[in-house]
Order: structure tokens, then C-alpha cells, then sequence
């Protein structure tokens, strides 16, 4: 009878791990590291105008964050961790403050496309000038 016992637990306990996982029903912590289905891949580009409707992107790179920092934009990883620190809230990339620029008006437009941690992205920031776009204290829009 024990040995019975023994074996119905071990049986149990074993299906238990094995099929648990593919049930489906856990569910990950809202602040829980990415999983490899939740993917982060983004396409970023820069170009003078007003909006992004009437500007002809000058320069674009992309950014991929998962499974590794990667793509061709010119510091991945430095930009990945940047927006993994602001849970990718790319209006919370704030400049710098020891950073003087001009107020000639020669608009600067920035667009992000894609995917971050498996949700849709479609941003757009339009700066004064190039001076601003390079005085955030980030390296996401230095390309």
C-alpha cells in the first residue's frame, strides 16, 4: 500500500510539473523581465520639418531590445537599457540642463515605429532644432 501511495504522488507531482506550465493560466507581474514572446523592435528616424506627414526621413536605424540589444543603431545597448529604465515611455527621455541651445526654429522630427514588449509603438516629437534633439540626456535619439 505505501509503496502504491508513493507511487500515485510522484505520478502527480510529476504531471503537475509538466503540464502546468502549458496550461496557460499564470500570469507574469506587470514589472516581471521580458519573456522571449514579448518582443522589442523598433524602427527610429530623424528629419527636418514640421511633422512627420511632411518630412522625408534623413537618417533611420533600427533597434531591437530582445532577446539581446541589437540593430543598427549606433549604441543598442545603451539605448535599450535607457528605455527598459522608463518602461519605454519614450516622452519621459528628459534633456539636459547644463545644455545651451539657440532658438533659431529649424524643426527636427523624430519617429519611433514598432513593437515594444509586445505592444504596438507610433511615436512622434518634433524638437526646435537639432540642438534640442541632442540635449536629451539619452542615447535612444543619437543616431
Amino acid at each position: 500500500m505505501r509503496n502504491t501511495a508513493r507511487w500515485a504522488m510522484t505520478l502527480g507531482l510529476t504531471a503537475a510539473a509538466v503540464c502546468g506550465p502549458l496550461t496557460g493560466a499564470s500570469v507574469a507581474a506587470p514589472d516581471a523581465a521580458p519573456s522571449l514572446y514579448a518582443p522589442s523592435a523598433l524602427v527610429l528616424a530623424t528629419g527636418h520639418g514640421d511633422t512627420a506627414a511632411t518630412v522625408v526621413p534623413e537618417r533611420a536605424v533600427t533597434l531591437s531590445c530582445a532577446p539581446t540589444a541589437s540593430g543598427t543603431h549606433p549604441a543598442p545597448a545603451r539605448a535599450c537599457a535607457e528605455l527598459r529604465d522608463v518602461g519605454g515611455d519614450l516622452d519621459a527621455l528628459t534633456g539636459r540642463t547644463d545644455v545651451r541651445c539657440t532658438r533659431l526654429y529649424d524643426p527636427v522630427v523624430v519617429t519611433v515605429e514598432g513593437v515594444w514588449r509586445g505592444e504596438r509603438v507610433s511615436y512622434e516629437r518634433t524638437f526646435g532644432n537639432s540642438c534640442a534633439k541632442d540635449a536629451l540626456d539619452s542615447s535612444v535619439f543619437a543616431f
